[in-house]
């Protein structure tokens, strides 16, 4: 047996039943046994992010859920369910990343016991208070910072990373970016300006314009704004984006971005061509916060012109390990400048169920971020 191994730990589970009700609730299950080359981590801080939400809600609207004490049921959308059938029965461990202490370790890894971690865990959620993570899932908590720090050292910094390597990668010059006031946009407006990346911020509300001219963004555009069209364009026009990332997703905001840059590219061409620019623009849909079907309008963008989903791991397996390596070395080094994470409110695993809590974080509002706090 390993010395220090919690037997038990706190974890949420969401569950799909037959019926196509999703059930939530905490349990007591027995804490991993770490091998060689893992650990086990108290946990102290782990946020919540658009992507636990595909895990913890799938189709479900807490709106429409039966909440009582310790326990959530949200009946999911008859339509929903063929794309949810392979997890039904199987109770799901919400959470992908989290920072906290080293209570146990496996024979590789006991010099980490006491050290404070931060970790993205793909195998074992981390919505709980223990998670048994390996090697390649944690990093050492730089000297400073606190789990709270490091909560989020993986998700948003790496994206926002992936980004920008993305932009490079592909040939593009300038970026266009939604929901840009989240705490991921405020991370690319650093990385951007650190790294001489021209960025087009797209907000939705004049306060979330504020807080990005207040870190100095120099384009902004309020969807709000009855100019917004204008605005996008001449930013577009000021800093050449032919390449967009879009957090929204659904809807008619990818085509809108599409048409934004192809109305800059045909006009800079000098002439009128029925064909449009030959100039290859790109939306890469990298959230889903409108989760309604993404309409495109396929001849408003010219010739050259593609919509990818796209993630974070694809373009850490294009850059390679080297690249990676270093670019979570940035991220370490800039928890508190560059990769600061920012959040509105600290709650427990029990708070996480009650409902007037879930219906605020699984809104996810730009600029309002919640953290769990297993220990509370």
């Amino acid at each position: 047996m390993i010395a220090n191994l919690p037997s038990h730990g706190t974890r949420l589970l969401s569950t799909l039943g037959a019926d196509g009700t999703l059930r939530l609730g905490l349990a007591e299950l027995p804490v991993d046994q770490p091998g060689e080359d893992e650990v086990v981590m108290r946990l102290e801080a782990v946020p919540i992010n658009p992507s636990d939400l595909m895990t913890l809600l799938a189709a479900g609207n807490p709106a429409d859920g039966q909440f009582s004490a310790g326990e959530v049921a949200i009946p999911l959308p008859p339509e929903a369910l063929p794309a949810y059938a392979g997890r039904v029965g199987a109770p799901l461990e919400p959470g992908l990343a989290g920072a906290g202490t080293v209570v146990a370790a496996g024979r590789n890894c006991e010099q980490m016991i006491g050290q404070q971690v931060t970790a993205l865990s793909l195998r074992r959620g981390t919505f709980g208070q223990y998670a048994t993570v390996s090697t390649g899932e944690f990093a050492p908590l730089p000297a400073g910072t606190s789990p709270r720090d490091g909560a989020d050292a993986f998700c948003n910094p790496m994206t926002a990373l992936a980004i920008a390597e993305t932009v490079r990668l592909d040939g593009h010059k300038a970026v266009v970016h939604t929901a840009a006031a989240s705490n991921l946009g405020r991370m690319l407006v650093a990385i951007c300006r650190e790294d001489g990346i021209p960025l087009v911020n797209v907000v939705r509300r004049a306060e979330q314009a504020q807080i990005l001219a207040d870190l100095g963004a120099e384009h902004i555009c309020n969807s709000s704004a009855p100019d917004f069209a204008a605005q996008l364009r001449a930013a577009i026009a000021a800093t050449g984006a032919t390449i967009a990332f879009d957090a929204i997703g659904g809807g008619d905001t990818p085509g809108m971005l599409m048409e934004a840059m192809e109305d800059v590219a045909a006009a800079q061409m000098g002439f009128y061509s029925p064909y449009g620019s030959m100039t290859l623009t790109q939306v890469n849909i990298y959230g889903h916060l409108d989760v309604s079907p993404t309409v495109l309008h396929n001849e408003r963008y010219g010739m050259l012109w593609s919509v990818n989903n796209w993630a974070l791991p694809q373009t850490i397996g294009r850059v390679g390990p080297e690249r990676a390596a270093a670019m979570q070395a940035r991220v370490l080094a800039g928890l508190k400048t560059t990769f600061a994470s920012h959040y509105t409110r600290e709650i427990s695993l029990a708070e996480a169920l009650e409902r007037d809590t879930m219906l605020a974080y699984a809104r996810m509002a730009t600029g309002e971020k919640f953290l769990i706090n297993p220990t509370l």
